[in-house]
């Protein structure tokens, strides 16, 4: 994805995070993160299972506190932020779970009601009901809106649990594996919804993921966590094309080249 899509005039970060740390016990988890989300921009984090990509999208929404560092999401440093501001805060943050995260037990349309009925008491059941149709359109998926959880697929409950938080029309969006368990071409349009999204919200994100395709197509920027700090941020073409024998180790990006390539520059089949 290119950097000129970018919905941004403005080079003020709407996450900013210097020399964050955090640890469990003896576990170094975050070891001096540094990192600039800007307006519009959506970021890729790629990491090794455990590396702490979670942990930092949960320190960004305030459900985990910082050992150290600074954080502040849309001029707000979490960690100093009053109860009141950081949940009046928390309503501009999407977060989309890699579960999706669904009530099984209510419908689609009362799973997308609940934020508003929980948040927006001002809004009349007609705002309500327009907004869950416009939502639902807006995911391509208005025919779902009186089936349960287990009636859909996989992306279908991704795509929902997707529509209910944008539901109120965050500034930010934090998606955790957004393409984990779903089919190839299910991935292709999950991907083509998160930068609909970006575009169509002017949503700022933070992309968790251990998927090179979703982080290529979805991402203006990725970062490489590695041992708790970013080893590299930059393009997905800067990133992969590097020479860093480090980076090149941590992800096999010859696999996304085109079979025909991989042949080429395979001796034995040359030779074949």
């Amino acid at each position: 994805m290119d950097e000129k899509n970018i919905n941004s005039n403005t080079t003020e970060p709407v996450i900013a995070i210097r020399d964050l740390k955090k640890s469990f016990d003896a576990l170094k988890v975050l070891d001096g993160v540094n990192l600039d989300v800007l307006k519009g921009e959506n970021i890729a984090v790629l990491g090794r299972s455990g590396s702490g990509k979670s942990v930092l999208i949960k320190i960004i929404c305030g459900l985990l506190k910082p050992d150290s560092g600074i954080v502040k999401v849309l001029g707000q440093a979490i960690d100093t932020i009053s109860k009141p501001a950081l949940q009046e805060l928390r309503l501009k943050i999407g977060f989309s779970f890699q579960s999706s995260a669904l009530y099984d037990s209510m419908s689609v349309k009362e799973n997308l009601e609940f934020p508003l009925v929980r948040n927006r008491r001002d809004l009349s059941k007609k705002e309500v009901d327009t907004a869950v149709e416009e939502v639902l359109h807006d995911v391509g998926l208005s025919q779902t809106i009186n089936q349960m959880p287990s009636e859909l697929s996989g992306g279908q409950r991704k795509r929902i649990g997707i529509a209910r938080t944008l539901i109120l029309k965050p500034e930010i969006m934090l998606y955790d594996e957004p393409t984990s368990g779903l089919d190839p071409m299910t991935c292709i349009d999950i991907n083509n919804l998160i930068v609909k999204v970006q575009h169509q919200y002017k949503t700022s994100s933070i992309i968790i993921t251990h998927d090179l395709t979703c982080a290529k197509n979805t991402a203006n920027k990725v970062a490489i966590l590695v041992e708790g700090k970013f080893i590299t941020t930059g393009s997905f073409d800067e990133v992969f094309n590097s020479k860093d024998e480090g980076i090149r180790a941590f992800y096999d990006y010859n696999f996304m080249l085109p079979v025909s390539k991989k042949m080429q520059g395979n001796s034995e089949y040359n030779h074949q």
